[in-house]
């Protein structure tokens, strides 16, 4: 820590002169509290690593949810500049667009009242959750139309709504992709896992608006305090995590090609422009788009559960605020440069103006969310100028984890833990209790406190404080 020169009130700075092979700072946004759980593990030091990759420019930034992750930490930012800047398929992550959805539902707590229980459960049982499950959309040779054009082609078969499109970052399709760049294990993996959760930290999770903190901005985004909304996480399932591990292995085969030096093998890189950093680029954009669409599936199999348990007035009065994607690489312009932004456990945080986002926002900038933890609260945010002047346009995705899943299952057993929940007012249903003793809520960061840093930094302003009424967890 006496390494660290505090720049200002929110942010941290190991400079490029520390290191010989660095080219850029390292910054992380933290306060006091959260910069001593930061530096529990490895993710400043692999800060550090990645601010030696060539092409990088300004700094190599952390987010205040920072830990340590493969090659890059989750909650990292690096911006590489084209067209001979790296990319980094650990910059990215396995689960590449791992993201969340948020729906709104047209009642209140209250008006929901017994039926919660009753949700939860239809929820669990409409939406496969778990290690390996596969779900009802086997698409088979439609598969390549879903990695070209995100949920757009599940929409074309009647599956889910077409104002979701309109809400989802990006439109729900990153331009590039090209299903001949995904293995034929990539395909494997990924057929049949559409509108699945997945396990580890994937959740859908039933809650209500308990505070609203900027009442415009709320207007606009169409929440009100007591409102019940659902919050969808989940990511490309296998289908990722193969094009991640595919490419990674063919770019350490490549680098010294390249003229690479590496601080550490799992920042494996090459050249964007490269045709093995061309392949990965339409590889990961593939993935991106299979995970809009898995999303997009989970979102229309929560809909015919609130109609079977709610009513169809209901389900078609519940409509997508917003969906945004963490764990991707995408070409921005960013101070008059063509940027390759690599945004690994992070997300886009757009101001107002900003083209990229829906027109109905486009006054008050881009939904962001930050789910905390199971038990806690997450947060829906409103993007802000200074994400784009200090951050590439970027905020946190979370509340980052304090200890390992190992960790928190010596702490707790996966049945206390339910109990605990469920003593709490919260419904929860889980594949496993291994799998709910990993993610329980003391194995995060204190959200509030993350989300503190984040609008005081000036990357995004809180909207509204969500907390939890039912989970169903991966």
């Amino acid at each position: 820590m006496s390494e660290l020169l505090r720049i200002d009130d929110t942010l941290w700075e190991l400079p490029a002169s520390q290191r010989a092979d660095m080219r850029v700072p390292a910054r992380v946004f933290a306060d006091e509290v959260l910069l001593e759980a930061i530096l529990a593990d490895r993710a400043l030091e692999q800060l550090q690593n990645v601010a030696t990759l060539p092409g990088i420019v300004d700094a190599a930034i952390a987010m205040p949810d920072i830990h340590q992750g493969y090659g890059f930490p989750v909650g990292g930012v690096a911006a590489t500049e084209l067209p001979d800047g790296v990319v980094s398929p650990g910059g990215v992550g396995y689960d590449i667009n791992c993201g969340v959805r948020l729906l709104t539902l047209p009642l209140s707590v209250s008006e929901l009242g017994p039926g919660r229980d009753r949700l939860v459960h239809e929820i669990s049982r409409s939406v496969p959750a778990g290690t390996g499950r596969r779900g009802p959309l086997l698409l088979g040779a439609d598969l390549d139309d879903v990695l070209r054009e995100g949920p757009a082609a599940l929409v074309a078969r009647g599956i889910g709504r077409a104002d979701d499109v309109d809400f989802t970052e990006s439109r729900g399709r990153l331009l590039g992709a090209d299903p001949a760049a995904v293995s034929a294990r990539a395909h494997d993996r990924g057929a049949g896992q559409l509108g699945t959760l997945g396990s580890g930290n994937h959740f859908v999770e039933l809650q209500r608006v308990e505070q609203v903190l900027d009442v415009p901005a709320a207007a606009v985004f169409g929440l009100a305090e007591g409102q019940v909304t659902i919050l969808i996480h989940s990511g490309s399932r296998g289908l990722g995590h193969q094009v991640c591990s595919d490419h990674v292995h063919v770019m350490d085969s490549v680098r010294s090609r390249y003229g690479i030096e590496l601080a550490d093998r799992q920042l494996a890189c090459a050249p964007a422009s490269s045709p093995e950093g061309r392949a990965y680029l339409a590889a990961m954009a593939a993935a991106a788009n299979f995970a809009f669409a898995n999303r997009h599936a989970i979102a229309a199999a929560v809909r015919r559960a609130i109609e079977r348990i709610l009513g169809p007035a209901t389900a078609e009065g519940t409509r997508q605020v917003y969906d945004v994607a963490h764990n991707v690489a995408e070409i921005e312009r960013h101070a008059g440069r063509d940027l390759l932004v690599h945004r690994k456990g992070a997300t886009r945080a757009f101001p107002a103006g900003s083209e990229e986002i829906p027109s109905d926002y486009r006054e008050i900038g881009q939904p962001v969310f930050i789910p905390g933890s199971m038990g806690t609260a997450s947060y829906v945010l409103a993007g802000l100028p200074g994400s784009m002047e200090r951050s590439f346009g970027t905020t946190c995705h979370g509340a980052g984890r304090a200890m390992s899943r190992t960790r928190a299952r010596s702490r707790i057993g996966g049945a206390e833990l339910r109990r605990e929940l469920e003593a709490r007012g919260i419904a929860v249903r889980c594949a496993t209790n291994r799998g709910l003793a990993e993610e329980a809520p003391f194995a995060y960061k204190n959200v509030d406190r993350v989300v503190e840093v984040v609008e005081r930094a000036g990357l995004a302003r809180r909207v509204a404080r969500l907390v939890p009424i039912g989970v169903v967890k991966g």
